[in-house]
């Protein structure tokens, strides 16, 4: 388990130094001057040569290509992330603004997706009635095909401006959030669903579900004491690879409800050409998705015991 875990640790700071290397390669060959453009900006008129050249030293930017990688990559492995270029802050105060309202959002849409995906691949994988399966099996791949752009604005047009129930833009608490939520939630919990309605299938067939029924359980006891457990893993696998789904579907999803987070400063940023603040959220995207699937990896055998088996028998094959 020790050799397992170091070696997921080692992927996971690959993926991290993958992360920032590409995002700075392609930010920094993208069109534009984005210090010229922050400069205009700032000043509303055009300012002149030396203006522009005098911010692009106090950036850096005036530093051949592979001297600004290593002074970034340098004061990133020290938590210093730069400042923004537009706005003069430090990216990890930028992020620390955005992100209560991203996570309250994110873990609210991951919580109604798990527990309506969950729900409705039970039922599905519980119920004798073959029509009622056909409808609920039928449910995931519509919700998983809708654009949450299309979905957001569906939701707003019945329940904000046609029923009133909750605020259309800008709402703060449950009523303000709920809608982004469901939202964000649709197309995850449709993934989960399908995943977890298959595997569910496939762990109904196993010996040991008639060995529980010849011990007298029921089907209801039998589907969650002794299947859904080790089904569970491929869902959670894919709960854990939609998590920088969510990162990225809270751009669309907070623009679309007006709402501040990550997603509207990634908007902002990439339309000023933030180059410091984009990376920023990059390497945050992906220290989050390889954080969440580290923490999912070492649950497995919480999940399924043989996983931990299988573990041991590859740690004491190599000794």
């Amino acid at each position: 388990m020790g050799r397992y875990v170091i070696g997921r640790m080692l992927q996971a700071v690959g993926v991290l130094w993958a992360a920032f290397t590409l995002s700075f390669v392609v930010l920094y060959l993208l069109p534009g001057d984005p210090v010229d453009m922050a400069a205009n900006a700032a000043a509303g008129t055009p300012v002149d040569a030396a203006a522009v050249a005098e911010m692009r030293a106090r950036y850096g930017l005036d530093q051949p290509l592979w001297t600004q990688y290593w002074t970034a990559l340098t004061h990133a492995l020290r938590g210093d992330l730069g400042h923004s270029i537009f706005s003069g802050q430090t990216v990890t105060g930028a992020l620390g603004d955005a992100l209560p309202s991203t996570l309250a959002l994110a873990g609210l849409g991951l919580s109604l997706a798990l527990v309506g995906g969950t729900g409705l691949a039970l039922v599905a994988a519980y119920t004798r009635r073959p029509w009622l399966r056909g409808v609920l099996t039928a449910l995931p791949p519509i919700g998983a095909s809708m654009p949450a752009f299309w979905v957001g604005l569906l939701l707003l047009q019945f329940f904000s401006f046609r029923l009133r129930l909750v605020p259309a833009f800008g709402g703060s608490g449950f009523r303000g959030i709920i809608l982004p939520a469901v939202t964000l939630a649709l197309p995850i919990g449709a993934v989960v669903a399908q995943v977890l309605y298959t595997s569910l299938v496939v762990t109904w067939r196993q010996p040991f579900v008639d060995v529980a029924f010849a011990k007298g359980a029921s089907r209801w006891w039998v589907q969650l004491r002794h299947v859904l457990r080790p089904a569970a893993t491929p869902a959670f696998t894919v709960a854990g690879l939609w998590v920088g789904q969510v990162l990225a579907g809270s751009v669309v999803t907070e623009t679309v409800y007006s709402r501040p987070g990550l997603g509207r400063l990634t908007q902002e940023s990439v339309l000023h050409q933030d180059i410091p603040v984009v990376q920023g959220i990059v390497v945050f995207a992906a220290l989050a998705f390889v954080t969440v699937n580290l923490l999912i990896d070492l649950a497995y055998p919480l999940l399924d015991p043989r996983n931990a088996r299988r573990d041991s028998r590859k740690e004491r094959a190599h000794v």
